[in-house]
């Protein structure tokens, strides 16, 4: 389908502007032919005194008539060169008028339906540019651009607030501003990457300044930086975000999930042993004693359940500085297989590795057990340790029924269990105990099914 502008160029046009000018040509070659016709009756002896005469006469005449038909265009054409400009400098307040209905008509209108479009993108894009500045204006994080120049470019209002006392910053270069920071911050603008940082608060501000109390707790922030290109310069994009208080209430959630657990296990052990206890004094009352050695059986396996988890929460809560040593991973897998069964995949690598025998050993146990209880055979349980550069790779594998992505994002969160009776601590104090080491945890679904734990350790 054709555009409207097309259409209504077809229903007002009454003589297209190439057949203005034919009509003009014609008629003035017509009037030079009989202008020269004349002359030659007139002189019929000088025939070419006649047509120079002729000629003389019709061009100025034709140039006169040519230039009259020509010059509305040539104007338009002008008027359009200067509304483009306009448009290069984002005015697009201009619109043009053309008053003949021929084929300058519809181009024109098509120009003036540009400026309109343009206007409408242009008020559109001021608009989002209103919502994004509100946004980061009142946004909670901290927000610096900086140029490769050295000034500051952009500063939202938290940035103001932390670093210069809600004074304007743009314009300042960040060394200047630096200068009335704390020293914590300085530092970890200096030294360049994304991190973690504390301010302390005995006596010293978040930022800068000092306070009268100095009972203040230390304050934590991440600094996330990031460099791209805008308007064909460098720039880089600071962003300072207050983790203080979000932390709090993590840890306050993380609290909360650690007395539910803990009252529920001690309920499920505690309420056994009252109820046994007192079907023991009953008996004893009516001189039933047949049955005591079951009931303080019972009573004892619950006592060593219920030491067995507080062993195990108190364990992870005070686990050590890793002592490393040299081991000769022959003599520790064989010291493994002697308190658990696995498989041992590939041939182990004869150079020692370096780590905390004691906590290893305990993290490997607790995965080799996950891996036994993830409904995998016991002969589908592996082991497979391997050297990577410099750094060493242990992987456990069963064929089990591995993890959804729920259980997965949450499986290394201390006290997060899928088991009834598990306490959540198992994979949490495995990656206690690699992070301690310098490496790191990755889980992972098997193809076919099962699940492989991934520890990385430096070599």
């Amino acid at each position: 389908m054709k555009p409207a502008i097309s259409e209504k160029y077809r229903a007002n046009v009454r003589l297209p502007l190439a057949w203005r000018l034919s009509i003009v040509v014609a008629l003035l070659i017509v009037l030079a032919v009989a202008l020269s016709l004349g002359l030659m009756l007139i002189f019929p002896q000088r025939i070419g005194m006649a047509a120079l005469l002729a000629i003389s006469l019709m061009l100025p005449i034709s140039v006169a008539i040519i230039r009259h038909q020509i010059q509305p265009v040539l104007q338009l054409f002008r008027a359009m060169s200067g509304t483009v400009i306009s448009y290069q400098d984002g005015d697009y307040s201009f619109n043009l008028h053309w008053q003949r209905s021929d084929e300058l008509a519809e181009l024109v209108d098509a120009h003036n339906a540009l400026g309109d479009v343009l206007r409408e993108q242009r008020l559109d894009l001021v608009q989002r540019e209103l919502l994004l500045d509100t946004m980061l204006q009142n946004t909670p994080v901290a927000m610096l651009l900086i140029s490769e120049r050295g000034p500051i470019v952009f500063a939202n209002i938290a940035a103001r607030q932390m670093l210069n006392q809600g004074r304007k910053i743009e314009g300042h270069s960040l060394e200047t501003i630096l200068q009335h920071v704390s020293i914590s911050l300085r530092e970890a603008i200096n030294k360049g990457g994304d991190g973690l940082f504390t301010t302390h608060g005995k006596g010293q501000s978040a930022v800068g300044g000092d306070f009268d109390d100095e009972d203040e707790e230390d304050e934590i922030y991440h600094l996330s930086r990031r460099n791209f290109s805008l308007n064909g310069r460098q720039h880089e994009l600071l962003l300072l975000r207050h983790l203080t208080i979000e932390l709090r209430r993590q840890e306050v959630h993380t609290w909360k999930k650690v007395i539910r657990v803990i009252s529920h296990e001690l309920n499920n052990s505690l309420a056994p042993v009252a109820s046994l206890a007192r079907s023991a004094a009953e008996l004893i009352k009516r001189g039933q004693v047949e049955r005591l050695p079951e009931i303080l059986k019972t009573i004892e396996e619950r006592a060593l359940h219920l030491e067995s988890f507080i062993h195990g929460y108190a364990r992870f809560a005070k686990l050590p500085t890793p002592r490393l040593e040299s081991v000769n991973l022959a003599e520790f897998v064989a010291g493994l297989q002697a308190q658990v069964s696995f498989t041992l995949q590939d041939v182990l690598p004869e150079k020692n590795s370096h780590f905390d025998i004691a906590q290893m050993e305990q993290a490997l146990l607790n995965l080799l057990k996950n891996a036994h209880e993830s409904g995998s055979s016991a002969d589908e349980v592996a082991l497979h340790i391997r050297h990577l550069h410099n750094l060493v790779r242990i992987d456990v594998m069963d064929r089990g029924s591995g993890m959804s992505e729920t259980v997965m994002s949450n499986a290394l969160v201390p006290f997060y269990s899928t088991k009834r009776s598990g306490t959540g601590l198992g994979l949490a104090l495995a990656r206690e105990i690699i992070e301690a080491h310098g490496g790191r945890i990755m889980l992972s679904n098997r193809d076919g099914g099962g699940l492989i734990v991934s520890l990385i350790l430096p070599d």
